[in-house]
């Protein structure tokens, strides 16, 4: 890397406290202009409170010194971030749910001043433009609140290449992506450094970090680590990635627990109109059936027809022997079915409440006393044993679940369900966003339930996911099963293999 780069930001000495919480420890940090630069580590270490800073969101203890547009100044506030191109893509996106794809990208138009009243012919040429740009389309009439997690995110990527940017911060920006859409996203990245403007990338899939990064800055607990150049002369790969994240070594191997001889879920040629058709498959008692498919495949709606959420057209969905009619959630949780969701804000997520009330909104009968009301000594127990099984970084029962980060809300949603101790569980994406010690914890956990019984189904588009914690997958395209496979027979590459050609 040429150290004498044009530098966009720097920050030096930078401290942040959080009433009793140290978020950033003295911490420097600098970007180049043009560059690609990754940031990662565990959810709570710091990389939030990072990019809240540079874009003008928070401001840095007294002492700390930023350098912004070859000004030293001790905060920025969002105006001086924005004026000087700085653009953020949250992880929760920000979208109008309610305002149409063109409006979305073309959104600053709503409120530049430059621009009287409502042309709406720019607005479209201007979202059209942005998308083709992107080598997407979209339908620029449609309401974002009908769009899938995927579209979503291109939605909001578009809306952020639509203004002036020169440093683009994106927050996850692959974690409801197919891998097609992320080769598209990585392919506008190149073209956005090739033009100079500058990307902050913040993953925890360390195989797209790698593949995308010129540089690497690894945070932990609020202390930058190191940054390192991601070449050959560096030799960093993703074990000593994922070492340098966590603080110890992570080793995932195939580690199986043998499911018993009962079948609990037995589905019989379910189809559900165009989603998904003549989907049969078993499943054991205390077995970890994986299902992995690009998005779009049909997995999430099978998952939602088998919580009572999406009625199928035809087909028999039998539980221990007894078919079942499962007309809503609540009949699904009454057969003792439990559904971790893809999308943990809109259907996992109470974000107005705080940490305790999420993880007991499903357990309220079992936490009560003999009077009926609450046992806040019980529901107290509860919460604080799944913070601590979960390693949910910074969190308290008391905490609002809106001022936790990503990865950490996930890991409440998780807890959320493992509370109601169910016989099926379905997880849908369960480590959508969890970094990589926080993933070796639910895997731990999915280990354990299996072993006491619980059969699981995991879902998901991340081969290693599938290949080292489920014995048995079920491959889904277009709405179709087009195969079994038994991991435990073969390599993580041949397995590898075997998805794509499925494809």
């Amino acid at each position: 890397m040429n150290q004498m780069a044009e530098k966009f930001i720097e920050l030096r000495h930078v401290n942040k406290h959080y009433g009793g919480v140290h978020a950033l420890k003295d911490l420097d940090f600098d970007l180049n202009v043009g560059e690609v630069h990754c940031l990662v580590g565990k959810n709570g270490c710091g990389k939030s409170t990072m990019i809240k800073v540079i874009s003008g969101v928070i401001k840095p203890d007294e002492g700390s010194e930023i350098i912004l547009c070859g000004k030293k100044m001790k905060s920025v506030s969002p105006q001086i971030s924005m004026e000087c191109g700085v653009r953020v893509i949250y992880q929760d996106l920000s979208l109008f749910p309610n305002l149409t794809v063109a409006e979305n990208i073309a959104f600053n138009q709503h409120t530049d001043k430059a621009y009287k009243g409502v042309n709406w012919k720019r607005i479209n040429e201007t979202a059209k433009e942005t998308l083709d740009m992107m080598h997407i389309s979209l339908d620029l009439g449609a309401d974002v609140s009908s769009l899938s997690i995927a579209d979503r995110q291109l939605v909001a990527i578009a809306r952020a290449l639509a203004t002036n940017a020169k440093l683009l911060i994106m927050d996850e920006p692959t974690s409801s992506l197919t891998r097609k859409e992320v080769d598209v996203l990585f392919t506008i990245v190149r073209k956005l450094k090739a033009q100079g403007i500058t990307v902050i990338f913040v993953s925890h899939k360390t195989d797209e970090i790698l593949e995308i990064a010129d540089r690497i800055t690894v945070v932990r607990d609020g202390v930058k680590i190191a940054t390192y150049d991601n070449d050959e002369a560096t030799n960093i790969d993703g074990n000593k990635l994922a070492e340098l994240i966590s603080g110890h070594s992570i080793e995932y191997k195939q580690d199986f627990v043998e499911p018993g001889e009962e079948t609990v879920l037995e589905v019989k040629n379910l189809s559900s109109g165009r989603q998904y058709k003549d989907v049969s498959f078993t499943l054991k008692k205390g077995e970890v059936l994986g299902i992995i498919g690009l998005l779009g495949a049909g997995r999430t709606e099978l998952a939602l027809s088998l919580f009572g959420m999406n009625k199928p057209d035809s087909g028999e969905i039998w539980i221990k022997g007894q078919k079942v009619d499962l007309h809503s959630n609540r009949d699904a949780i009454k057969n003792h079915i439990a559904y971790l969701p893809e999308d943990r804000l809109l259907q996992g997520l109470v974000v107005d409440q705080n940490v305790e009330d999420n993880m007991s909104i499903t357990v309220i009968d079992r936490i009560k006393s003999a009077l009926g009301l609450i046992d806040l000594k019980k529901r107290r127990g509860m919460t604080e044993g799944w913070i601590d099984r979960l390693d949910i970084k910074s969190a308290k029962p008391g905490v609002n679940a809106s001022t936790m980060s990503g990865g950490n809300q996930q890991k409440i949603v998780v807890a959320k369900w493992l509370a109601t101790d169910p016989e099926i569980l379905i997880l849908d994406q369960p480590t959508n966003g969890i970094d990589v010690a926080a993933k070796d914890a639910i895997y731990k956990v999915i280990r354990d339930l299996a072993k006491s019984g619980i059969s699981v189904i995991i879902i998901s588009d991340e081969i290693p996911e599938i290949y080292y914690n489920c014995p048995r997958a079920i491959l889904m395209h277009k709405g179709r099963v087009k195969g079994e496979v038994d991991c435990s027979a073969m390599t993580e590459e041949e397995f590898s293999e075997v998805i794509v050609n499925a494809q």
